[in-house]
Parts: C-alpha cells; sequence; structure tokens
C-alpha cells in the first residue's frame, strides 16, 4: 500500500486546524443513518496533531464507507482518565482509545520496553524499529489482550523535564526532585534510578499539580508541553531526551470484529495515514516550539544526555527490566537500540 505524502502544515495553521476540532465532533449526518457508532478518546487538547489528524482519518472513513461507521471523537480526557478510558475500551465501552505505551504498559507490560531510558537517539532508529520487528513484536503482545492495535504507531515525542524552581543540568540535579510522571513503571523506576522522587498523577492533574506546587516539575514531549499551556507554571526546560514514547490507537477487539471486512480495512488504512500524517507534524513541531516556547518566557537548557546515561548505566536499571521483559523481548530491543546490559 502506497501512503501518500503527508500534507505541509505550518504550525499556526496546525494549531488553528485543532481548535476547529470540537469537544464532540459534530455529526454530518443523523447518528441513526450509520449502521455503527463509535467513539474515539484521546487525552489530548484539541489543539494537538493527534486530534487533528484523527478527526481527519474518521472524516475520511465516514466518506469511505458511504457514512456506514460514524466515529465520534472526545478529545481532552472527556470521558475520563487515561486509566479509566483503558478500562473503557477493554470493556467496551469505548470502541477506538488513543493512548501513550508509558500507559498501555501498565496492561501490556511488552509495550513500555520503547520507554527505557536513553535508547533512541534519533528518528530513524525510532521508525526503523517501530515501523519493524519491534513494533510488531509490541503489537502482537497486545493482541493477546481484549485491545489492539488498529494502526500504526503515532508519535509522542522525546520528553524532557520541567522545572519550575531547580534547574535540571546534569543527573545529580535530579536528586530529591519532585517530578509529576504518568502512571508507568518504567519512567517511575528511571527517576528513582537517577534519585528523584517521581510522582504518578493522571495528565488531566498536571497543570493544578504544578500550580499548587504538589511536584517541582514534570517531563513530556514540547508539543504537549506547549497545547496544554505548561509553559505558564514551569520555568525551565532541560533538554534530557531522556525517553521517547509514541501512541497507538488501540480497539476493542469484539468491536472492531463487528464491522464488515472492508470497514475494517478502511478504518486501518486512514488510521495508518493519519499516523505517517501525525508523525511529520510533530518533528515539524518540535523543531518550532522551542522558540514558541521561549517567546512565552521559558528557558532552555542543553544538556549532556551522555552524563545521564552513564549515570543510569552505573544502576542496575537495564538489568532490572531486563529481568521483567524476558529474554524474547529484550533480544528484540537491542537489535534496535544496541547492547544495553
Amino acid at each position: 500500500m502506497t501512503l501518500r505524502k503527508p500534507t505541509t502544515l505550518s504550525r499556526r495553521r496546525l494549531l488553528m486546524a485543532g481548535a476547529a476540532v470540537p469537544l464532540c465532533a459534530v455529526l454530518t449526518r443523523p447518528a441513526s443513518a450509520a449502521e455503527f457508532t463509535y467513539k474515539l478518546a484521546t487525552g489530548q487538547d484539541p489543539t494537538h496533531p493527534v486530534n487533528v489528524r484523527a478527526k481527519e482519518a474518521i472524516d475520511r472513513i465516514r466518506e469511505a464507507t458511504g457514512g456506514r461507521l460514524e466515529i465520534n471523537l472526545f478529545p481532552a480526557n472527556q470521558l475520563g482518565s487515561d486509566t479509566d478510558l483503558l478500562t473503557q475500551v477493554r470493556n467496551g465501552g469505548v470502541e477506538f482509545f488513543n493512548l501513550s505505551s508509558l500507559i498501555l504498559a501498565t496492561l501490556v507490560p511488552a509495550a513500555g520496553i520503547v520507554n527505557l531510558g536513553f535508547l533512541f537517539t534519533s528518528y530513524d532508529a525510532v521508525w526503523k524499529a517501530m515501523d519493524g520487528e519491534l513494533g510488531a513484536y509490541i503489537r502482537a503482545q497486545i493482541a493477546k489482550t481484549p485491545i489492539m492495535a488498529v494502526s500504526s504507531p503515532w508519535d509522542n515525542g522525546f520528553r524532557h523535564v520541567t522545572s519550575s524552581g531547580r534547574e535540571i543540568r546534569a543527573p545529580e540535579d535530579l536528586k530529591n526532585f519532585k517530578l509529576r510522571v504518568p502512571a508507568a513503571p518504567n519512567l517511575t523506576s528511571l527517576f528513582q534510578a537517577l534519585g528523584a522522587g517521581p510522582a504518578p498523577i493522571n495528565f488531566n492533574e498536571v497543570y493544578s499539580a504544578l500550580q499548587t506546587k504538589v511536584v517541582d516539575g514534570q517531563e513530556n514531549p514540547l508539543p504537549i508541553i506547549a497545547t496544554a499551556r505548561l509553559y505558564e507554571v514551569q520555568k525551565t526546560c532541560s533538554l534530557t531526551g531522556h525517553v521517547w514514547d509514541n501512541y497507538w490507537i488501540l480497539g476493542n477487539k469484539r468491536a472492531f470484529a463487528k464491522l464488515p471486512k472492508d470497514v475494517q480495512a478502511i478504518v486501518t488504512r486512514e488510521f495508518d495515514r493519519s499516523a505517517k500524517d501525525e508523525r511529520a507534524d510533530i518533528a515539524k513541531l518540535s523543531d518550532s516550539l522551542r522558540a514558541d516556547l521561549t517567546a512565552k518566557g521559558m528557558q532552555f537548557i542543553e544538556v549532556d544526555r551522555g552524563a545521564f546515561r552513564q549515570a543510569l548505566a552505573k544502576t542496575s536499571f537495564y538489568a532490572d527490566w531486563k529481568g521483567k521483559f524476558g529474554e524474547e523481548a529484550w533480544a528484540q530491543l537491542e537489535k534496535a537500540a544496541g547492547k544495553l546490559s
């Protein structure tokens, strides 16, 4: 299958387009006219590329199926927190759900193998792994549960540490630094290994936790920092790039199986197309947002990522996770990221 070249969007046009995504997508035809009416839930702000591209995908799906499948988009955790929605997609209350590998790892441990510290140095390495054997291995593990990966992985970007107080310039600056992390064991253990105090908090509570100083900082990719307006409650961003993360468009297997085969193929095709477009968006935004966030008052700090990697290697972090993931999964990871332990 040949994928169309991703649409070129300016940052302004992209974010403006996102603003047009309503908190519940407006149907262009009566729901009763659709043979199937499903929900797609996401945790991201409507302006985030995930929702811009997801809306394009569901519009194309509606058109390509002649209105047989209507998918309503619910962004910004409207239907619950990420952990709530993971339960809902498992039991079929929500048919489709966009979720970070970090959170998915609480159900499918293998999904989190890409989120270990300082694995990938470039997007070339990332997509070679995720569109290759490592990604196929993870999808197979997801399929052993009541859910499935509906499309190729989407990009959540490289994660960086932000702070409203202490500046993080070297590994020792993380000592006793209290920062918000998702409810993801690998991120918790990563920062524990580096001496920090990670606090798992759902994303819909992050802004208030930072604002009220429940935590000193957090870590996320630049597009999330921008669209969630975290720059309003954080002063510095240390470009640690400590973890790369992806999104999976997950489907409830029973709900997906109810769709006719031709509709299933259209769903996968159009979400795959939007996955490629969203990857290009994130890469472009990651380049441009640094200037935008600087203009909003955020200071960027260049760090020596090698020093953080060396500090981590002196701990039992990689050996511990190798034991948890097992030899088969670890072999797949080291094919992509090189020798780790």
